[in-house]
């Protein structure tokens, strides 16, 4: 998301091949390294849930959202689940659901099992009096691409997803693979990040150096496009501009490596960051402090969907809905 490193942190080791990566590079630098993202988060599992206050405080404002949607799920998957936290939240929002989530990092996936073994356990502890069925498991958790979902066509009805599409290069693909495990009338709603985002940051290092220093984030009126392209139904898209604020620029930076959020663009600078390229960017955070603080800018963005009824066939023929005049409504 953004360049972390300081100058005397080793070049990035986990990357793409490299023949591979020069080839994706000359196309579009911005594109996100699938392997770096999935080696950063790896390393952060251990101590993700200490530093992930936005992943917290988005997440709560995403359930907030779902007050006002009627919705009943019996499946429901969370996509780019993390240590599982979202698991346990939507699981004491809909008790009858059935829960899965995925992750692209495998300790973070083992940190979700974690979590969701011991909320089952405890679960189970304080129903053990009380007369009637045991209580809910665990929610299922597997390392996989939300670009190749391993579930069957329509068997999911609600698609949870919090600040994790950011790390997708191809956002329709997703779309698609949502779209295709929804069961019609199933609600897709998410978070991400829009162009705003760490702008502080970017500016920073303009001039400094060759090479892409963060993350490109998508306008949310594109994004509303491409689900509507995508075939689903009532987008609705809104935006707000959250700013987390810090005691240096060094703690900001620390804080984004901590979360596993460092630059993994396939544009990134491959060596050290020179000393004069960081003290330059430093300075530059510094005169940005208000108050003594350094602030970092994140611009939210929300969605939801709704599958609808499919309007064509799978070979791309127009599919009509014929009813009788005299046939119940």
């Amino acid at each position: 998301m953004v360049d972390a490193r300081k100058p005397d942190d080793a070049a990035a080791g986990a990357g793409v091949p490299r023949g591979r990566a020069s080839d994706l590079q000359a196309v579009d630098p911005h594109a996100v390294d699938p392997r770096a993202v999935r080696a950063g988060f790896s390393r952060a599992a251990a101590r993700y849930d200490r530093a992930a206050a936005l992943q917290r405080e988005v997440g709560s404002r995403m359930l907030q959202r779902l007050d006002v949607v009627r919705i009943d799920p019996r499946a429901i998957l969370d996509a780019g689940c993390g240590t599982g936290e979202s698991l346990g939240e939507l699981a004491a929002r809909y008790p009858r659901a059935h829960l899965v989530g995925i992750d692209c990092a495998i300790p973070m996936v083992e940190a979700a099992r974690r979590r969701g073994d011991a909320g089952a356990s405890l679960l189970r502890r304080l129903l053990r009096p009380i007369a009637g069925p045991p209580g809910r498991g665990a929610p299922d958790v597997a390392c996989a691409d939300m670009l190749a979902l391993p579930f069957a066509a329509q068997s999911i009805d609600l698609v949870w997803s919090n600040l994790a599409l950011q790390w997708v290069n191809d956002l329709p693909a997703a779309f698609d693979e949502f779209r295709r495990v929804l069961r019609v009338g199933g609600l897709l709603s998410f978070t991400t990040l829009g162009p705003d985002t760490l702008y502080e940051v970017r500016e920073a290092f303009a001039g400094l150096g060759h090479g892409t220093h963060t993350s490109r984030f998508i306008d949310m009126h594109d994004i509303g496009d491409m689900l509507l392209r995508g075939g689903f139904a009532d987008p609705v898209m809104d935006m707000e501009k959250l700013t987390l604020t810090y005691a240096t620029p060094q703690a900001m930076l620390g804080e984004l490596r901590t979360i596993g959020a460092a630059n993994r663009t396939l544009g990134r600078p491959r060596g050290l960051t020179g000393r004069k390229t960081w003290a330059a960017m430093i300075a530059r955070l510094e005169a940005r402090a208000r108050d003594g603080r350094i602030p970092a800018t994140f611009e939210v963005v929300y969605g939801h969907a709704w599958k609808a009824e499919p309007r064509r066939t799978a070979e791309g023929r127009a599919i009509v809905r014929l009813t009788r005049p005299d046939a119940p409504r």
